[in-house]
């Protein structure tokens, strides 16, 4: 049986007809399932999908004002310094974790959504939170396809961590990331594909902490989720 190619979710038809998030919440799913058929024992993968994460200030502030300190109390004094704080406001990712002694993130698989990619803080912020994967020496998988934003966090994330790194300027692409340690140095390696709409996905390496590598099949998780979403094709 032929799988599916990538479609376009963001735009007409398709985005007319079906919710681009459920279909990232389901594909993130098919993953880790996926994933899990693969992983040795003491490893386990799970989805984490949130959409619109937002804080609300005022609860926020109320509880901690009322509930924390009572008459009496030590009160804190005014903070120093106030600035901004961009926060990841779409997670779309799996989470692969050793729990051989307690769960240890050890690799992560990140879907890029349209709020990833629409403004400055929130691009900041998704890059900061792959180096911060990587930093701690879990592996990394990054699938861009969104259509309806330009741009690529791939990119980006290279040229913070190094700024002189040829850049591959992709819209729609996948990358792959592992942190390792060479002749006493720390180095990164990538593996990066184009992906276009029509044509099929990749299968890409997550490398785990620790060397282990497990191939995540893009084409075969997409057209899974295509075909139990009903999408039309």
């Amino acid at each position: 049986m032929e799988l599916i190619p990538l479609q376009d979710h963001f735009r007409p038809p398709l985005s007319l007809r079906r919710h681009w998030h459920a279909f990232h919440n389901a594909w993130a799913t098919y993953m880790a399932s996926d994933l899990n058929t693969l992983l040795p024992e003491g490893y386990f993968a799970e989805p984490n999908v949130q959409f619109g994460i937002e804080i609300d200030v005022a609860a926020f502030e109320e509880t901690g004002a009322s509930a924390l300190h009572g008459p009496g109390t030590w009160e804190p004094p005014a903070p120093t310094q106030t600035i901004p704080f961009a926060v990841v406001t779409d997670a779309v990712e799996v989470l692969v974790y050793d729990n051989r002694e307690g769960p240890t993130l050890a690799a992560a698989v990140e879907l890029v959504s349209p709020a990833n990619k629409d403004r400055p803080a929130h691009r900041e912020a998704f890059v900061s939170k792959c180096e911060t994967y990587l930093q701690a020496g879990a592996g990394l998988l990054i699938v861009d396809v969104v259509t309806d934003r330009h741009g690529s966090l791939h990119d980006a994330l290279i040229s913070r961590l190094a700024p002189a790194t040829t850049l591959a300027r992709e819209d729609l692409y996948s990358s792959g990331y592992r942190p390792i340690e060479r002749a006493n140095e720390a180095t990164l390696d990538i593996w990066h594909e184009p992906l276009a709409l029509g044509q099929s996905l990749p299968i890409m390496p997550l490398w785990l902490r620790g060397g282990l590598c497990l191939p995540v099949n893009l084409a075969m998780t997409y057209d899974r989720t295509c075909r139990e979403q009903r999408l039309p094709v």
